[in-house]
């Protein structure tokens, strides 16, 4: 039998070509349940603002990926020792960093699945794949965990400045066409280096990190926490919760399989079983997209609008403000919909209801970016900045958002 070449190079749109280490990552690459995230939207329902946010999860890990390749090579240069199989395990960690989402994205977790984040089914899934693999993931694991003895490699997965942020700011910043995110993340990775087993960046570099913290702060006023992405999302998850709703109540709803299964059944992290798993691999954003397709007809009428809304892009109002909305208008809002609608005051509750964003670009004395000067010391990116607006970027800011149909304005 012919060997297969399994060095391949593939093209991507921001970083050009990009190449496959070696044969386990390309094996991982192969796997089901990684092939399963070119069917999970990176940005779920953003499309609706931005007709270009059509990238998906499997784009984004090959880019952290190929982000990660750099930073080892930097580092190194840098002479910083890392070993081959630890430089494995960083590309094993990376690429499989975002293998838990669900359709949409954040939406399940929300909904469906009860308590069960996407980290904790990511780490489920790797589990399962280091048994096929003969546990040629447990490195990886550990490091994913952060339970392995050197700090900064899992602080290249998982910090504030990681390469799965890295990648995905200039990536969603690329496709939504929104110039705000793109940030020069090749600067940023060559300006990194390790002091007492910590990820620090060099003082040349602190315009750069500037600039990131910044990009990261706008993409999500502007993109990830925008009010029509909030919108579209608050409909999913109560498209969601209300056919689980009915079906608890023993209505028949047409669905895939896999979809099924989690509308029929309580799921938590207690009953997260390996055959639960195995189900969920199965599930993507096209089960839920050929559902409410099926559902714009059905005889309820909180599920049957919920669903038109999504499919024909005809949204709920929404109106963001500094201070929480009276409850009186709320009330008010519910009530007028309720007689008008003809419904009862449950019902009207999913077309009328409130929430909360919040947006932190910098969080302090959370896994901090350092900034490393000539003189070797180590100080935190915001008494190191002389840019006032960055002690403003770790100061959270909340707003609050009421949904209502148009015609009770």
């Amino acid at each position: 039998m012919k060997k297969r070449n399994k060095l391949k190079i593939l093209n991507d749109p921001i970083y050009g070509f990009i190449t496959i280490p070696n044969e386990l990552i390309f094996d991982l690459i192969e796997h089901r349940y990684f092939q399963r995230l070119r069917r999970i939207s990176q940005m779920g329902l953003s499309y609706l603002v931005y007709p270009g946010a059509h990238h998906t999860r499997f784009h984004h890990a090959l880019g952290c990926m190929h982000l990660m390749q750099n930073a080892v090579r930097v580092l190194r240069f840098k002479g910083v020792n890392i070993s081959d199989e630890e430089e494995e395990a960083l590309y094993v960690a990376i690429l499989l960093h975002d293998i838990g989402h669900g359709p949409f994205s954040h939406a399940m977790e929300h909904s469906i699945v009860n308590e069960v984040n996407h980290e904790s089914i990511s780490l489920m899934f790797m589990e399962k794949i280091n048994m096929e693999f003969n546990g040629s993931l447990t490195l990886a694991i550990q490091i994913f965990k952060g339970e392995y003895h050197r700090k900064f490699l899992h602080q290249l997965i998982s910090s504030q400045l990681d390469m799965d942020r890295l990648d995905y700011l200039k990536r969603d910043s690329f496709y939504t066409g929104v110039a705000e995110g793109n940030i020069n993340s090749e600067r940023l990775i060559t300006m990194l280096n390790v002091v007492k087993d910590e990820l620090v960046v060099e003082e040349k570099g602190i315009y750069s990190v500037e600039k990131f913290l910044l990009a990261r702060r706008l993409m999500y006023w502007q993109v990830y926490l925008h009010k029509t992405s909030l919108v579209a999302e608050s409909l999913l998850i109560r498209v969601l919760k209300r056919a689980k709703e009915l079906v608890d109540k023993g209505e028949k709803l047409n669905a895939s399989k896999p979809l099924l299964f989690f509308l029929e059944n309580k799921i938590s992290s207690s009953n997260f079983t390996e055959d639960v798993l195995e189900t969920f691999s199965k599930l993507d954003d096209y089960d839920i997209v050929s559902a409410m397709k099926e559902w714009t007809t059905s005889n309820d009428f909180v599920l049957r609008n919920l669903c038109k809304m999504i499919i024909e892009r005809d949204l709920l109002k929404i109106k963001i403000k500094k201070k929480e909305f009276n409850e009186e208008k709320i009330n008010k809002r519910i009530e007028d919909f309720r007689i008008k609608s003809e419904i009862s005051e449950e019902e009207a509750r999913y077309f009328v209801f409130t929430g909360m964003i919040a947006n932190q670009a910098y969080h302090q004395n959370k896994q901090n970016i350092n900034i490393l000067y000539k003189s070797s010391k180590i100080v935190d990116i915001v008494s190191a900045t002389d840019q006032f607006n960055l002690k403003a970027l770790a100061k959270p800011v909340t707003k609050y958002f009421i949904c209502y149909p148009k015609y009770i304005d």
